[in-house]
């Protein structure tokens, strides 16, 4: 996502990570790295987890960077030009009305980037959870394509997405199910109502032991994940124009200004 900025001409005055612990420190780095003057807002909710990400993005007591351009954990006053949201927007229970409110915290001519899993993800785990007639191991992750329309309907304009599935080996079931965790939660209606047994859990190891090894990685359990990536532009509010219209002057100038060529 971060290599893809270089083809943005508009660069950011100021900018919005949202959920950095999920979309990542060293992501936020290279941002403050590509735009160094710009000023840096973050989103982090649930609040318990705002000093966790207080404490990662402090800069040592003798770096340069801890006293100046600091990110800011608060609404920022003015929507922002860039808004930066890795890996978030899968995991909402209402994505439309996420991507909404995207919208209302980004400038005009802003821009937004964003990247979530895809329906391929996690295909060899659903197919064995399938088989032993187990509710499915997580949600359904949405279509690229759909995710445009979406962004589309949000009021957002010139979507453009793509994908690219990445294949990851692990050398254990106890290695591949705490990678799981840490990358999310089962949000499923129909998974599991309640806690699972220890008899459960070894079953599981051993159906994942059994069903996901690859010949290829020397026995290695595999998985898939469909990773989207997508990015789109906050078109100018067009006037509304009847038969006699007054527009104020600052309003005429904002719009010349959006129909200057960047």
């Amino acid at each position: 996502m971060e290599e893809r900025l270089q083809w943005m001409l508009k660069q950011p005055r100021s900018w919005l990570h949202w959920q950095v612990l999920r979309g990542g420190i060293e992501a936020h780095t290279l941002l403050r790295r590509r735009y160094p003057t710009a000023t840096s807002f973050v989103q982090q909710h649930p609040a318990h987890t705002v000093p966790l990400a207080r404490a990662a993005l402090r800069a040592p007591w003798w770096s340069v960077q801890r006293w100046k351009n600091q990110p800011q954990f608060e609404a920022p006053a003015q929507p922002v030009d860039l808004l930066w949201a890795n890996m978030a927007l899968h995991m909402s229970a209402d994505p439309q009305a996420l991507i909404h409110r995207w919208h209302s915290l980004v400038q005009s001519d802003g821009f937004l980037m964003f990247s979530c899993l895809g329906p391929d993800t996690l295909r060899e785990l659903r197919q064995l959870y399938a088989t032993q007639g187990w509710p499915p191991p997580a949600h359904e992750f949405t279509d690229m394509h759909d995710w445009g329309d979406m962004l589309v309907q949000a009021g957002f304009a010139e979507p453009v997405m793509d994908m690219e599935r990445i294949t990851l080996s692990f050398s254990s079931p106890a290695t591949l199910l705490a990678e799981l965790r840490g990358l999310g939660r089962n949000l499923h209606p129909g998974r599991f109502a309640g806690l699972r047994g220890r008899a459960w859990r070894a079953a599981l190891h051993q159906v994942i032991a059994t069903g996901l090894p690859d010949p290829e990685q020397s026995g290695r359990l595999r998985l898939t994940f469909e990773i989207i990536y997508g990015h789109a532009f906050k078109p100018a509010p067009r006037m509304a124009v009847q038969e006699q219209t007054l527009i104020p002057l600052e309003q005429m100038r904002a719009s010349l200004r959006a129909q200057k060529p960047i």
